[in-house]
């Protein structure tokens, strides 16, 4: 038996009116997520614990098995970890964005936060401006690192206290003054970085080509050296992650899993879904039992609030990723169960992540009686009384089978 599980980051969401009063799932054409859900297992699962706030680290490390309430530390250290920057226990690891903020001259604070990601800038420009941080920018006892696109880490020995921080995704459209952090320390390093970074070669050759400046750092997660116990030993099996982002590779390296490196996955709105679906095949070829892939798409989508483009990234998910492993495991003639299910919901309406139960599907090859469902989607999950309210419960339940007998409405 092969294991899948296919986590489309931020796919679930909620009735749009431009869409006739449905979700980006419900618009889409996605037969082999439907298919799933016929033939399989509906239900809702909550990935956040009560009190924790809907991010991917604490989301995902839940989807594969960890209680996030006993091994969340903030996504930084794991982001560290996936780079290769190797920790020490008194060393305090900081998210880094390069954001875009407003350039009319105005006060640093007055500045509007107009981009999470700078346009998706690409990371061969982020490495420069990020190089040029770490020699002009950086104190003593400190030292930033290039991550993925937009996606960098801060390292600092003996850090202050930083536990009030604004996730810049969170604050698109708004002033920034006071999102800002009340630490002197992190605060005078981010209006230096717009003073450094601004007028960069990189930024103004992006702005004559009409694309979104990256002029500022933007610091917030901050977190220790991390330790999760390996997913071999929870489980039996030898696992694998499919991923482009930091944060999820580094969840995976914590619990002794492979992270391959994918050309061309980018963890934005445009990235190379079958080189995810080959990277994944590749990993069974090599002896995986499980994969895991991660797909950054639909959440850039939701947090951009482009919904036609977080519909065809769903579409690409279940024809290019779905679809091909599907197609894949019959050639082979090999048995597998598949999960299909998002971390978390990030709704356009928002244009941040939510906290509510998230839809997920369930088909093992040699079991497909009809489930009772028509579709996908998160109305169908509703209508089931399937419902797991402790996330890391999850994991076990998909590798043992035990969901297969929850097929009732």
């Amino acid at each position: 038996m092969k294991y899948l599980i296919v986590l489309a980051d931020g796919m679930a969401d909620r009735p749009i009116s431009d869409l006739m009063g449905r979700t980006p799932i419900e618009a889409a054409d996605t037969p082999n997520m439907d298919y799933i859900a016929a033939h399989g297992v509906l239900g809702r699962l909550k990935t956040v614990p009560d009190g924790m706030v809907p991010e991917s680290d604490t989301a995902n490390l839940a989807v594969m098995g960890y209680d996030p309430l006993v091994y969340s530390r903030g996504r930084s250290p794991l982001e560290a970890l996936s780079m290769g920057i190797n920790m020490t226990s008194g060393q305090t690891a900081v998210r880094a964005n390069l954001v875009c903020l407003s350039d009319f001259g105005e006060p640093y604070a007055q500045k509007t936060m107009i981009d999470h990601s700078s346009g998706e800038i690409s990371t061969e420009e982020a490495r420069i401006l990020i190089e040029e941080c770490a020699s002009k920018l950086c104190p003593p006892g400190t030292s930033i690192h290039t991550g993925v696109s937009y996606r960098h880490c801060f390292i600092v020995d003996d850090a202050p206290e930083f536990n009030a921080f604004a996730r810049p995704h969170d604050i698109l459209g708004r002033c920034i003054e006071e999102y800002l952090p009340a630490c002197g320390f992190y605060r005078d390093l981010m209006e230096r970085s717009f003073e450094l970074l601004n007028e960069h070669p990189v930024n103004k050759a992006r702005a004559a080509k009409g694309l979104r400046k990256a002029n500022s750092l933007w610091f917030w997660s901050p977190g220790k050296k991390p330790a999760l116990p390996p997913f071999y030993e929870k489980t039996g099996l030898k696992a694998t992650v499919v991923c482009a982002v930091d944060l999820i590779k580094g969840i995976g390296k914590c619990a002794g899993m492979e992270t391959p490196f994918v050309p061309g996955a980018t963890g934005g709105c445009v990235t190379d879904y079958s080189a995810k679906a080959n990277a994944a095949i590749k990993a069974f070829e090599s002896g995986s039992d499980l994969v895991y892939i991660h797909i950054e798409a639909p959440d850039e989508c939701g947090h951009k609030g482009d919904v036609n483009a977080k519909i065809a990234a769903i579409e690409n998910i279940d024809s290019k990723i779905i679809g091909a492993l599907m197609d894949w495991f019959a050639r082979k003639g090999e048995n597998y169960r598949i999960a299909v299910l998002p971390d978390h919901p990030t709704p356009i309406c928002l244009r941040t992540h939510a906290p509510e139960p998230v839809p997920f599907a369930v088909l093992t090859s040699d079991d497909r009686r009809r489930s009772g469902f028509e579709r996908y989607s998160e109305k169908e999950a509703e209508r089931s009384s399937l419902y797991i309210p402790v996330g890391s419960d999850f994991m076990s339940r998909f590798i043992s089978g035990e969901l297969e007998s929850k097929r009732l409405l």
